[in-house]
């Protein structure tokens, strides 16, 4: 087990896309108004460990098992796509802050924003990224848990602004396309690498992975649209 240096950097880079505009970091915006900005980044730093540290546990145990490696990695390259499309969806503020807490600052948010990142497409990135990243699950936890932060802390002290200069559209089309853009990365890697096909072969199934991505994400526009 070692530090690797890419994987910090590309779970960082990840993670941090991933983050921004998400649901999670207007609840923070909501607990920043309440609380003191530096309990709340403590919360937040706490609840990053705890969700991704699950995450990331479970992503480097599954690919211990040789005989999966392969399927898991192409699996983990095409969550990375499924993120992206999943970033090209509206989501709703968490009704969290709403509610009047009875427990400590730092307490209230670690728990909430634990809660709040079960399932969400962070913590399955995590995941993804121990799986693509298992001889590296300490540099892959360091890089999502600093991503979280960073992107959390532009919430607390910046958000407000950035909201009314960046329009949130923008910031969700670009994590959605370097999500997508990781995810083919990591298809490649697979079919080129792992699976030793030719180039043709690949270059073919990367074309239609294109293909069906592009229609899901047209369809997922389309129908954003029409509800708004």
């Amino acid at each position: 087990m070692d530090f690797s240096g890419s994987a910090f950097f590309f779970s960082f880079g990840a993670v941090f896309l991933a983050e921004m505009g998400d649901k999670t970091q207007l609840l923070i915006l909501g607990f920043a108004a309440k609380f003191n900005a530096v309990k709340v980044f403590v919360g937040v730093l706490l609840g990053t460990l705890l969700n991704h540290g699950i995450a990331v546990a479970a992503g480097s145990f599954i690919v211990r098992f040789e005989a999966v490696r392969t399927i898991i990695q192409f699996a983990a390259a095409l969550a990375f796509i499924i993120f992206g499309l999943w970033s090209l969806k509206k989501e709703k503020p968490e009704k969290e802050t709403e509610k009047t807490f009875k427990f400590g600052a730092i307490f209230t948010v670690t728990i909430a924003f634990f809660i709040a990142e079960m399932g969400d497409k962070t913590q399955l990135a995590a995941m993804a990224l121990a799986a693509n990243f298992p001889g590296s699950p300490l540099a892959v936890l360091t890089g999502t848990t600093t991503a979280m932060l960073a992107a959390n802390g532009i919430a607390i002290i910046f958000g407000f602004l950035l909201g009314k200069k960046i329009p949130q559209e923008k910031i969700k089309l670009v994590s959605a396309f370097v999500f997508i853009l990781f995810g083919f990365i990591g298809a490649f890697v697979v079919f080129r690498i792992d699976l030793d096909l030719p180039l043709f072969a690949v270059f073919s199934l990367l074309g239609c992975m294109l293909f069906k991505t592009s229609f899901f994400a047209y369809f997922i526009r389309e129908n954003e649209r029409r509800k708004a």
